[in-house]
């Protein structure tokens, strides 16, 4: 039998989050993805709304909302992987869009991963692109009432 484990998911600014998020973005796109440290930050962090998931006090995944209403930086640790987390960060952040009256909702998918973005009612814009050396898609998701 396993112990129940405790997650915990905070949303906030990135002044509160930094410290335990961006080790997470680093490990998973800086150390497994070998994309160059200068591109894991940028400007949009200060003005973004970030969420954070820890389980039993360790920090496991992350992303960002910003303000135009593209999220970003959806990150988890490759141990905490296929656990749900991920679509934790995500619905947080959706219902944080739509909370603050947002139509819709814009990302740029690995895309490795668009499966799980459709799996939660994202719809996939045009062909894919090469962004970072990956290959990415542009998803949307519209927040209807």
């Amino acid at each position: 039998m396993t112990k129940a484990q405790d997650v915990q998911l905070s949303l906030g600014p990135w002044s509160l989050l930094q410290a335990l998020a961006q080790p997470i973005r680093v490990a998973v796109f800086v150390d497994e993805q070998g994309i160059d440290p200068a591109l894991e930050w940028d400007a949009f962090d200060a003005v973004s709304l970030h969420a954070l998931v820890r389980v039993d006090g360790e920090p496991v995944a992350t992303g960002r909302l910003l303000p135009d209403g593209h999220i970003g930086r959806m990150a988890v640790r490759r141990h905490a992987r296929q656990r749900g987390l991920g679509g934790q960060v995500l619905e947080a952040l959706v219902e944080a869009a739509r909370m603050r009256g947002d139509r819709s909702v814009e990302l740029s998918a690995q895309c490795h991963a668009e499966a799980f973005y459709l799996k939660h009612g994202f719809q996939r814009q045009g062909e894919p692109y090469l962004e970072a050396g990956i290959e990415h898609v542009r998803m949307l998701r519209l927040l209807v009432p």
